[in-house]
């Protein structure tokens, strides 16, 4: 296993154990399935394991498996604070006492704010007096670093990044997310601030193995160097000194010993000119199903009236590369869970974003057509549940 160091030094496991996605059976988390392969995992040296308050049963599996096999001192615990749920002070802190037990420890040593969205939603938490809470829980030693994950574009992601003194943050980023969501951009300027950045949906929830295009898969094949379409992208991952930590939800041992080879040859610059070359094919061939062809930059940005363009033009490609459900999911999460909606339907087609476009793209018409896609009656109940439980 090869490591990376944190803000203080300390080493982590370039692959972390992502818990959102343990083995299930009958309809609930194999506890003995997951115990064999988070032992394992453990023995080979990965420390770094993500859960979430809301991923369900996943805190309380890996606190009794971690527990129950003497582990607990040989890992980091990453888990969120489901900030959309906490009314007050008092709900901060009953939560946080659930998360620990449910983990059988006393202290967790990366804790996120979970989908943190933009800068309201942060000043929302301080009127609640988180700023004074995380101070008490670091000087206490139950929390030994604070960060965020995060799901939006790049504009918002780096705002969020001076809003406090983080330690750590978690985002979203593939070979074909390198312009979207938080991208390069966000990257690079978390590194410019010493924030290490923990790398989530490497492989886009499976799609960039699984769903590749015909001709994707012969590209693959063709390389000089023999490897996974999952390894290639891995590689993509840690060849970026920016990049601390690449999580996977690894849920079989064939899964995991793949995945823990790869990370044991992974090192930055294990990339030739030939191999970025063939990646960028790869990515030009799942792109070519794309109805719109922004890459992402961020040059139409910020629209007057708050639309997020290239998150609205990635959701809507996606729908097409990858599948509708998939493109609704990253729809919703970059323009209905926002403070104030930045969604298509919000164009009031004054044309500014067209003036900067070096695509030249004919972007209120292709926002007219994203919407017609995109905001169905599944993304407005959405919206209406997001405004009713997640402010």
């Amino acid at each position: 296993m090869n490591y990376r160091k944190d803000r203080y030094g300390n080493l982590l496991s370039i692959l972390g154990f992502g818990c959102m996605r343990f083995p299930q059976k009958g309809g609930r988390i194999d506890i003995a399935e997951t115990e064999r392969e988070i032992v394992a995992a453990v023995h080979a040296g990965v420390n770094y394991f993500d859960t979430a308050y809301i991923y369900p049963g996943s805190e309380a599996a890996l606190g009794e498996i971690l527990h129950r096999n003497g582990l607990r001192d040989r890992v980091n615990i990453a888990t969120k604070l489901p900030h959309y749920l906490i009314k007050s002070k008092d709900g901060l802190e009953k939560l946080f006492r659930e998360e620990l037990r449910r983990l059988k420890t006393d202290h967790i040593d990366y804790y996120l704010m979970h989908m943190l969205t933009n800068r309201e939603t942060w000043q929302r938490l301080c009127s609640l007096g988180i700023l004074e809470w995380l101070e008490e829980k670091k000087r206490s030693g139950e929390i030994r670093q604070v960060g965020f994950s995060y799901h939006g574009n790049s504009e918002e992601f780096c705002q969020l990044l001076d809003v406090y003194d983080w330690d750590f943050c978690q985002i979203q980023y593939n070979y074909m997310d390198e312009h979207s969501q938080a991208g390069r951009r966000g990257l690079t300027r978390a590194a410019e601030k010493g924030i290490p950045a923990i790398i989530m949906e490497p492989l886009r929830g499976g799609k960039l193995v699984n769903r590749l295009p015909e001709k994707a898969k012969q590209t693959f094949a063709a390389a000089k160097v023999k490897r996974s379409p999952a390894a290639w992208a891995f590689l993509w991952l840690w060849d970026q000194p920016e990049v601390t930590v690449v999580l996977s939800g690894m849920n079989s041992m064939q899964m995991l010993e793949e995945n823990i080879k790869t990370a044991s040859e992974a090192h930055c610059g294990i990339l030739t000119e030939d191999d970025q070359a063939m990646l960028a094919d790869v990515k030009q061939t799942i792109s070519e199903g794309m109805k719109v062809g922004c890459t992402g930059c961020g040059y139409c940005q910020p629209c007057p009236k708050g639309v997020d363009i290239p998150g609205t033009f990635a959701a809507y490609n996606r729908c097409y590369s990858e599948g509708r459900f998939w493109g609704l999911v990253d729809y919703f999460m970059c323009t209905a869970l926002r403070q104030k909606a930045t969604a298509a339907s919000n164009c009031i087609g004054c044309g500014k974003c067209e003036k900067h476009c070096p695509q030249h793209i004919e972007i209120r018409r292709e926002l007219q057509n994203a919407q017609k896609v995109l905001e169905g009656p599944i993304y407005r109940a959405g919206c209406r549940l997001a405004k009713l439980f997640h402010f």
